[in-house]
């Protein structure tokens, strides 16, 4: 039987509640729910609702620095596993990466770091990306199935992004991040969304706040699910739920055989 997964960048998980984010939830249904930069920790939220959903299982990895950057996965089915990061503990503490196994498939819920205030956090994240490259490559010899979803900051082709000519200066489309995510998907995964829509154009996953970006669309495709290409063959479904206003992020969304 198919698994619905759905990635979502809420940007404060307390703001994307106010906004309708459970009657949402109740709608789309999805079996497993991964939620990035929920800026909470695990003793603020209220379980009540995600279970009455038939989210019986929820796991946190939270950062140290309260109202900053964690993620959370919600299930309806009990995962065989759970690691809470990456065992590097500069990564680790700003709540980024949390790993659930379903049989032999791994499904890790990630929120990569962001270079835009400045060099520094730039330098961060190039170094992110390093490290994170070889984590998985290590990962995959123990845990070959591999789904990575997320927000990933990085739009990868020109196709992307609104406007690529103006935008490569701009953190998320510099040319060595674009040459990771290149590098990335020849290591052996398969864009989801890419995989089912080879060429569509002008459907984002992020908007500016600013200049009334997101009702001109003039935004970036940013957050994805990476499947293992062994799993390519699986994938039924992959899109974006443009209509999903609780975040300057919409949803993610893909339907997969895991079996």
């Amino acid at each position: 039987m198919p698994t619905t997964i759905i990635s979502y960048n809420v940007n404060g998980f307390r703001a994307a509640v106010k906004k309708g984010l459970f009657d949402w939830l109740k709608q789309e249904n999805p079996d497993i729910v991964c939620f990035q930069e929920t800026k909470m920790q695990p003793d603020q939220v209220e379980a009540e609702p995600f279970e009455a959903l038939g989210y019986k299982f929820h796991f946190w990895h939270s950062a140290e620095k309260k109202g900053y950057s964690s993620v959370a996965t919600f299930s309806k089915k009990e995962p065989d596993k759970v690691v809470v990061g990456c065992g590097m503990e500069r990564y680790d503490r700003e709540g980024r990466i949390l790993r659930t196994d379903f049989g032999n498939v791994t499904l890790l819920n990630c929120y990569f770091p962001s270079g835009t205030s400045g060099e520094e956090r730039q330098g961060f994240k190039y170094e992110f990306l390093d490290d994170f490259f070889n984590y998985i490559a290590e990962l995959k010899k123990e845990r070959p199935k591999l789904i990575i979803v997320g927000d990933y900051n990085i739009a990868h082709t020109d196709i992307d992004i609104h406007s690529p000519k103006t935008n490569q200066k701009s953190s998320g489309f510099l040319p060595e991040e674009r040459a990771w995510m290149t590098k990335w998907l020849e290591s052996g995964f398969t864009d989801a969304f890419r995989h089912i829509n080879p060429n569509k154009k002008d459907d984002y996953t992020w908007w500016s706040v600013r200049f009334n970006s997101r009702a001109s669309n003039k935004g970036w495709r940013i957050d994805y699910q990476s499947v293992s290409n062994n799993m390519k063959d699986k994938i039924l479904e992959a899109r974006n739920l443009q209509d999903a206003v609780h975040s300057d992020h919409c949803p993610v969304y893909m339907k997969i055989e895991l079996q």
